[in-house]
């Protein structure tokens, strides 16, 4: 990485100075601050509660089916199986297409349409796209 920095409001994925992947970096200690216990209380249980660290900047732009708040569901013979004390497995497949990809595919659309993407597209024949045809058709 070269540390050029470049605006968040432009569709961009690859540096023009030095042709590598850019990265998303994020004021974390301001974040943080926000997402103090008591204000996480009052949200709703779903992916947009952490919105301070999530690329979507304006909330009218944050396109959701429902996805996140999904339950850990614990797995005592599988712990005990593998020597844990404890095992949680998120169960992923509650999420509205079936699968974690509605969450990076939501969150992904949804900046698409903040940044004023005519349209999105992804090399995908399984959950994938399921979940971008579905966010996409929310987003109109």
């Amino acid at each position: 990485m070269c540390g050029a920095h470049y605006p968040a409001d432009r569709i961009m994925t690859t540096c023009p100075a030095c042709g590598k992947v850019l990265f998303a970096r994020y004021d974390l200690d301001a974040a943080a601050a926000a997402m103090t216990d008591a204000t996480l209380a009052t949200r709703p249980w779903d992916l947009w509660r952490y919105h301070e660290i999530l690329p979507v900047r304006d909330p009218a732009n944050a396109l959701t089916l429902g996805e996140g708040g999904t339950p850990l569901l614990a797995m005592p013979r599988l712990a005990a199986a593998f020597g844990f004390r404890r095992l949680l497995v998120k169960e992923e497949g509650l999420n509205p297409t079936g699968s974690f990809k509605a969450r990076g595919l939501g969150m992904g659309v949804s900046r698409a349409k903040e940044l004023g993407a005519a349209a999105v597209a992804l090399p995908s024949a399984g959950n994938a796209a399921a979940a971008m045809a579905a966010y996409a058709a929310r987003a109109g």
